[in-house]
């Protein structure tokens, strides 16, 4: 799986709402097949869990966007810290510690830098074996969130067991912000929880000025979504984040 089979990664600007800056991106993985045109990932991706091709999927995308950020971070494009989802498959690989102190050490990448997505059912699968490969990865000197949050069957008071940093609110539960900031009780609960135990809040789908009020009143961490940016290509992503920085 290689860029020349029409694969490429878009990046999306994560803000951090109390400084108001940009302080990195979450990787996404897009397809551009010669015949069928853009393909989306809710299509393919099932396809690839399917014929097991999402593992060597998975890996690629874990390296290209390491290499990436090791990249933009060594040009000064600024201290950017990437994103990026783990599939089921990676996570259940019991090679995945190696792999990811692998690619870190291969991209240069600091591993302060990367942080890793987990869904809530990929985590509580096997909580005795799920906090060992947490643990094991939070030791490369990464950090880890899961991602959707409220999706799923877990609880925070569980999860507060793992060693997670973030919790990544579902855009579903901000949907629910209306357009004169009200409503979003779930997201101000998880966010609630959230900082009582530690743990840092990323709001995803964020698309209007009232939701990112609210979510600023709320103190949420850092927010993602249309309201500041669409996901881009990788010399997009560049030229987006020079721009910003000459505001």
């Amino acid at each position: 799986l290689k860029q020349k089979d029409g694969l490429f990664l878009a990046f999306q600007p994560k803000y951090n709402l109390a400084r108001d800056r940009l302080t990195g991106m979450e990787v996404l993985v897009r397809w551009i097949d010669p015949e069928l045109g853009f393909v989306s990932p809710a299509e393919f991706i099932p396809i690839a869990e399917r014929t097991g091709l999402i593992g060597s999927l998975g890996d690629w995308i874990l390296h290209r966007a390491c290499s990436q950020t090791a990249e933009w971070r060594n040009s000064g494009l600024g201290d950017l810290k990437v994103a990026v989802n783990l599939s089921a498959v990676q996570f259940r690989d019991p090679d995945l510690v190696t792999k990811v102190q692998s690619i870190l050490a291969e991209s240069g990448l600091d591993p302060a830098a990367l942080e890793l997505e987990l869904t809530e059912t990929m985590v509580m699968d096997d909580a005795e074996a799920t906090e060992t490969t947490l643990r094991a990865l939070r030791d490369l000197g990464l950090s880890l969130a899961i991602d959707d949050f409220g999706t799923g069957y877990s609880s925070l008071a569980y999860l507060k067991a793992f060693p997670v940093q973030r919790i990544k609110i579902d855009k579903a539960f901000i949907d629910e912000i209306n357009d004169r900031g009200e409503g979003g009780q779930i997201a101000q609960a998880v966010l609630s929880l959230s900082h009582s135990l530690g743990m840092e809040v990323t709001a995803e789908g964020v698309e209007h000025k009232a939701q990112v009020a609210a979510l600023r009143r709320n103190r949420c961490d850092e927010i993602q979504g249309y309201f500041y940016a669409k996901p881009m290509k990788a010399a997009e992503f560049a030229a987006f984040v020079e721009e910003r920085k000459r505001l």
